[in-house]
């Protein structure tokens, strides 16, 4: 079988790759699982080291990488070129405070002495998707190293160009061969790689469907794993709102990315007495944005990654439609090569419609009234997923009581859902489980082990 590397602005193959055959997977771990034992001995300035270098590499190259998530999955260029340094910072942070977060933490107990200590695990399987081909991965590859794993990169198939191009820049900064390895495989191949007994945990980035498969995989093996999965982020506006700075954030939060974000806002829920305005305004910036090919600079839009993508989504807002919503501006494809769909939003949206129950991944914003904050809270509730929300108010105090009510991971106040380094990301309910970055990002993957000692 072969992996291609497709243009999702024009439809045409880039490239393909020979998929991986079992011998050749199962070298690859045994080259992994020897190059834990002696990275696992590395002290956390050899480590830190290589992370600052890898950092080093990232930025150097920015215009390459870049360019190659552009091509490949249809990135706005300008977003590509962000992701890069993000990638950056995230190595740098754990270079700088990975150390601090794994230290033993001494207890006082009626031992001689009584600690806690963290220790690495060993291979860590990450099963990584295509929509931030680059940030997805190095969020997660980033504190495994830093704790001494070594990792194995199973990326989206429709990513190959840059999962290989990940794995060169770890090697470029200098890491042990077989520290960080991308495995070019379908799907089909997940099961057996989790199987195998010298993979010791597994962090996955995807579908709600694609989490639930991993942990029932995992769980056969009694293996640890971190879930980011899906999510239909609430973005609530009261009527104390500035609307202003509300539907100018909303258009980030919304068409990031093409819209194809775990994390961008998908409901937008507006309390009545602002709704009218929200929309004008919402709509008049949706309609200035300016759809094209992805490496322009001045394009706002690009395509969707892939066909099965924009189907998936033209489908939604039709039976959306059908069910009795109607369209503000947007709601259908362009013709012609490539994946593209026009930057869309959607009122009149109410629970039973695909806009209201389940993910879009795409520039698709839905507008949901509702008469005031409390029933603001009980609609963001009304979703299996539990991601990310974000509350628009004056009022801040007010903004930062309600977020407790929100069955979310994450909760911003004024400003729209994004993930940081220096603070914990992940979500609850069918969202997923576990937490990356920050200190409890870094603590998922490693054995916190008591060592309690007394003197014969």
């Amino acid at each position: 079988m072969v992996i291609k590397s497709l243009n999702p602005a024009t439809g045409k193959k880039l490239k393909e790759f020979k998929e991986f055959n079992n011998e050749k997977i199962n070298n690859e771990i045994d080259k992994s699982l020897n190059a834990f034992y002696k990275f696992k001995e590395k002290t956390f300035s050899e480590k830190s080291k290589l992370l600052r270098k890898t950092a080093d590499v990232l930025r150097k190259n920015k215009k390459e990488y870049s360019n190659l998530m552009t091509l490949e999955m249809g990135k706005p260029i300008l977003q590509s070129e962000a992701e890069i340094e993000k990638c950056a910072w995230v190595c740098e942070f754990y270079a700088d405070n990975g150390e601090n977060f794994l230290k033993k933490e001494f207890v006082k107990t009626d031992a001689d002495n009584s600690f806690v200590q963290f220790v690495p695990l060993g291979i860590i399987l990450g099963i990584m998707p295509w929509n931030f081909p680059f940030w997805q991965v190095f969020r997660w590859a980033a504190p495994s190293l830093m704790a001494g794993n070594v990792c194995i990169l199973k990326h989206s198939s429709n990513v190959p160009q840059c999962a290989l191009a990940i794995e060169y820049i770890f090697n470029e900064a200098g890491f042990l061969d077989g520290t960080f390895k991308s495995f070019l495989v379908s799907s089909n191949k997940i099961e057996d790689i989790i199987n195998n007994k010298r993979i010791a945990a597994i962090s996955l980035t995807g579908s709600t469907k694609a989490g639930c498969n991993t942990a029932i995989n995992a769980g056969k093996n009694i293996k640890k794993t971190v879930l980011e999965l899906g999510g239909s982020d609430p973005f609530i506006v009261l009527n104390d709102a500035d609307i202003k700075k509300a539907t100018t954030k909303a258009i980030d939060a919304r068409m990031i990315n093409n819209g194809q974000s775990c994390i961008a806002a998908k409901r937008f829920i507006i309390v009545k007495d602002v709704f009218d305005e929200f929309k004008k305004s919402f709509v008049k910036k949706v309609e200035k944005l300016r759809l094209g090919n992805p490496t322009d600079k001045n394009v706002d839009i690009g395509p969707l990654a892939r066909l099965d993508i924009l189907e998936e989504l033209d489908s939604q807002v039709k039976n959306s439609v059908n069910m009795g919503a109607e369209i503000s501006t947007g709601g259908k494809r362009i013709e012609g090569p490539g994946f593209f769909y026009l930057p869309t939003v959607i009122s009149n949206v109410k629970k039973g419609m695909p806009v209201y129950d389940e993910e879009t991944f795409g520039p698709v914003a839905a507008l949901i009234t509702v008469a005031d904050e409390k029933e603001a809270i009980k609609i963001a509730n009304d979703t299996c997923y539990g991601l990310g929300a974000s509350i628009w108010t004056k009022n801040i105090k007010k903004g930062e009581n309600l977020a407790k009510y929100l069955n979310s991971g994450n909760v911003f106040v004024n400003e729209m859902v994004k993930s940081d380094p220096r603070l914990p990301f992940g979500g609850v309910k069918k969202s997923g489980l576990g937490r990356e970055l920050s200190h409890y990002g870094i603590k998922e993957f490693v054995n916190i082990q008591t060592v309690y000692i007394k003197k014969i």
